[in-house]
Parts: C-alpha cells; structure tokens; sequence
C-alpha cells in the first residue's frame, strides 16, 4: 500500500507543458483551466467575506476611474490574448486605507485596495501600471504556477507522512491551493515577466510607461521598515527601476500617439 501511494504521488507531480506569452517553459501540476474555476471559488468567498465586514467600496467616483482605467486594460487584453476575451472581468474595490495592495487571480477577477491611493496619490497612468502588471499575471497562468508550488510543497508532506506510516495527512486540494495562492509570493522570474507585459497592456491600452518608474520609487519611499503588502508578495532585484526604465523606448513604439483604448465593461463587486 505504501509503495501504491507513493507511485501516485510521483504520477501527481508529472507536469503539463505550459508556454508563457514571452515563451518561457511552465511545468504545471493544474492546467491554468482548472485554476481558473478554483479561482472563482476563493475568489466568492473572499469577496463574500468582505462584504459581511463592510469593506466593499460603493463610492462612485472611486468606482469610475477604477472601472475605466481597468476597462482599457482589458479591451488590450482580449486583443492581444483572445483566451481572455471570455474571462469574467471584475474588481473589488477594498477601504482599506493602510493597505498598499492590488492582485488579479486566474479568470480575471481583481482586488484593489484604498491604501494605494491614499497612500501613494496615484496619477491614472501609474494606476494602469498596476493593474497592467497585475492582469498579467493572470494573462501568463501565475496564479496556476503558485497553486502548483502550494500543492507540490503539501504533496511533499504527504510523501514523508506516508513513508513514516502517518495516515492523518491530508493532500492540499486545487480549491485550497487557489486560496492559498492569494498569499504566495509570485517569483522573480513571473515578476519580471508581469513588468514586461504589464507596461506593454499599460502602454498600448494609452497610459504612459515612464508611469512604471515614478511607481516603483513612491513604492520605495512607503512604509518605512514595515514595507507595503504589495512589495513584500512581489519580490523583485534592486535594480528593478532600471530595468523599467530601458524598457520605456520600446513601449513607446507600441503606441506613439498615446490613444486611449476603448473600455470595456469590468464589473466593480460590491
């Protein structure tokens, strides 16, 4: 029975071959479809736990800027990765001041969170930097990558339990792992990448990518020694703002007049 066991964990972590959009090799343990539907669950239930607590924003000038500048991303998004196209676009919009933190899951489904604007006066150009990169992330199956990571550290467990005759250990599920990925930090490697296509969505959607830079250095100066959420789940080098900065010339060449996108209908929970 224990070798049984064993051989369907080692069959559990064979991964599927996924391709980024920038072509970068992901080894997988959930397709990026199931960790959309898993996504969609954790996603309803933070959502419903955040409304009993009364922190859904229903300000309208708030929920206007956030739905517009979100809806030109996503009108470049179903463009440029027609899978999107059918996603359900949504953002919750979170009042919680003191929290410097966006995120978007597999499927489209986004949070932001007040503190980014009360904390760093974001113009509507550095705001589309945000939600560009975090889009991207969606865009490029991170969120499949993480629910990967979560389960192969709970399926490691596992294997040391049953090799020690533990029959209590449980395997982490695609449903936890989802939740669980809300909190895993994505990688460097998936960091870099979210930078690349999160300026392109930005730029091409009619934002301006010198936005990326001026970000990143009002990120730097919040926070003092306890550093924001949004910096401590997206680790990233040192030279992070130079390495924005030489990608600015290329950006501007995807859309040298600056148009503006169309907006697409995203829906704002609440």
């Amino acid at each position: 029975m224990k070798r049984l066991l064993l051989a369907l964990l080692a069959l559990s972590l064979l991964p599927a071959c996924v391709t980024s959009p920038t072509g970068r090799a992901q080894l997988m343990l959930i397709s990026p479809e199931s960790a959309i539907v898993e996504s969609k669950k954790a996603y309803l239930s933070t959502v419903s736990e955040l409304d009993k607590e009364n922190k859904l924003v229903d300000d309208p000038k708030l929920m206007d800027r956030v739905a517009t500048i979100t809806g030109r991303l996503v009108t470049v998004a179903k463009q440029k990765y027609p899978k999107s196209a059918n996603w359900e676009w949504s953002v919750a919009i979170v009042d919680d001041p003191k929290t410097v933190n966006a995120w978007c899951m597999a499927g489209g489904r986004m949070a932001v969170y007040t503190g980014l604007f009360s904390e760093l006066n974001l113009t509507d150009d550095e705001f589309a930097q945000i939600m560009g990169h975090e889009i991207s992330h969606a865009l490029a199956n991170h969120t499949a990558e993480r629910m990967s990571r979560a389960m192969a550290t709970s399926l490691g467990i596992i294997a040391v339990s049953v090799a020690a005759d533990n029959h209590g250990a449980a395997m982490l599920g695609a449903a936890a792992a989802a939740k669980v990925a809300l909190e895993l930090p994505n990688s460097r490697t998936a960091e870099l990448e979210a930078d690349n296509l999160g300026m392109r969505l930005a730029t091409q959607a009619g934002y301006e990518p010198d936005a990326a830079v001026t970000l990143w250095q009002k990120m730097a100066k919040t926070g003092g020694s306890a550093p924001p959420e949004f910096l401590s789940t997206h680790p990233a080098p040192g030279n992070r703002e130079a390495q924005l900065a030489a990608m600015i010339p290329e950006m501007r060449g995807l859309n040298p007049d600056g148009r503006l996108a169309p907006i697409a209908p995203v829906q704002i929970v609440r």
